[in-house]
């Protein structure tokens, strides 16, 4: 059997963990600088709000109903779901980190699994007070469908069980066909076509048949919604490119913003190949101006660089960085957004040096990356960075201003109470 731990209303639940009036009032959650909603609690959903609304579209249905309104602060979520993580790891021998608020949990050979998944989301609500419900069934998306359940029916005291033919067929009677994990958009009006209208329509299709309609994901599924756990979701697979972009807070026209902006980002996906264990062959830079402003010049560009030596040292993926920016930067435009990305992923392995490598002490370079992302990662995030990154507070900026503090990763951010 396994389990599904899906954290309830996940962004909110953690603002309202440190604003604890909060509960049972409607909250809500923004975007990158604060423009729509992309997390909200079920009772700001009872009073008109959706996700996907622009906040400032909605701001009559806030102030009337006195919604609290957080920007998003991924450092404060992450730092949560790490607590949960370990909460489940310490508890049982497997689990799958899935998602940010949800992981599975493997139950062959416990006793009682409903019990004691029950005493795990007591124990989550009591050390983090994040509350979560529970799916156990025997297969992945059985057991997603059952943390739904227990999510919208009280009775189910957080965990529903599906262990049986009856309760599969009965479930999937009932779960809406467009909310199946693994049915896309395309998926579900393929599925209208042949007059399948719930997953239990689908789930007694014969096997042959779904074969010869669909692809192998959606084959996975039919059987994933007849007890047959198919999904591996322990593979991590490396990502082929990595980019980190943005909408600026406010547009910026000097190249020192630009640069400062381009350098952040550079920083940003060098750690993440670092993270994954790649170094990368090339790094490529955009910049865009406001497209939504036609009364001002419109301009947009991008470059690229090749590395002699694939890298994934910070200082110079900056730099080539911003050798890019130089390039394809003009005078006179009001920018809004700017983009770095690399390519030509391979494994952080020896490699094979350049003769005319530009690095002459490649290998101390790579000792203080490592040392750097310890620093980082023990006391906070930018604990350590280039001086061309820039202050906190700048124009191009993504705007945060209902941002709560990092009270989990920031010394001086920390809760205090009076």
């Amino acid at each position: 059997m396994i389990a599904l731990v899906d954290c309830n209303s996940f962004f909110c639940s953690v603002e309202r963990v440190f604003h604890p009036g909060l509960w049972g009032k409607p909250v809500c959650v923004l975007s990158n600088n604060d423009g729509i909603i992309v997390a909200l609690t079920p009772e700001a959903k009872r009073v008109g709000l959706h996700r996907g609304d622009p906040i400032f579209k909605v701001q009559d249905i806030v102030r009337a109903n006195d919604v609290a309104v957080f920007s998003g602060n991924m450092y404060l979520y992450a730092a949560m779901s790490r607590r949960i993580v370990s909460i489940l790891r310490k508890s049982v021998l497997r689990v799958d980190n899935y998602s940010i608020d949800e992981s599975f949990c493997y139950l062959d050979g416990y006793r009682e699994p409903e019990n004691m998944m029950r005493e795990i989301a007591q124990k989550i609500k009591l050390w983090t007070d994040i509350p979560v419900s529970v799916g156990i069934a025997p297969s992945k998306t059985l057991a997603k469908m059952g943390s739904k359940f227990a999510k919208n029916y009280k009775g189910y005291r957080d965990v529903c069980v599906i262990d049986t033919d009856a309760k599969r067929r009965k479930a999937l009677e009932l779960f809406d066909l467009a909310d199946v994990w693994g049915v896309g958009r395309r998926t579900y009006e393929k599925l209208l076509c042949y007059g399948i209208k719930t997953p239990l329509d689908f789930a007694d299709k014969s096997e042959s048949w779904v074969k010869s309609h669909f692809t192998k994901p959606t084959y996975q599924t039919w059987l994933e919604l007849n007890g047959v756990d198919c999904i591996d979701t322990t593979e991590k697979i490396k990502r082929q490119t990595i980019s980190t972009t943005r909408c600026f807070g406010d547009m910026v026209e000097d190249i020192q913003s630009l640069r400062a902006s381009v350098a952040t980002f550079a920083s940003s996906v060098a750690n993440k190949l670092r993270a994954q264990g790649s170094v990368c062959s090339e790094v490529s830079v955009f910049i865009n101006s406001n497209t939504f402003r036609q009364d001002l010049d419109q301009y947009g560009n991008y470059g690229t660089y090749t590395f002699l030596v694939p890298t994934s040292d910070t200082t110079e993926i900056v730099h080539a960085a911003n050798l890019v920016l130089e390039q394809i930067y003009k005078s006179g435009i009001k920018y809004k957004r700017s983009g770095v990305w690399v390519s030509g992923l391979v494994d952080a392995c020896p490699i094979q040096l350049n003769l005319f490598d530009p690095i002459s002490n490649r290998p101390e370079r790579v000792e203080l990356m490592k040392t750097i992302d310890s620093l980082n990662h023990r006391y906070g995030l930018k604990t350590i960075q280039l001086a061309v990154e820039g202050e906190k507070e700048q124009a191009w900026k993504v705007k945060s201003e209902h941002r709560s503090p990092n009270y989990l990763t920031e010394l001086e951010e920390i809760l205090e109470v009076g």
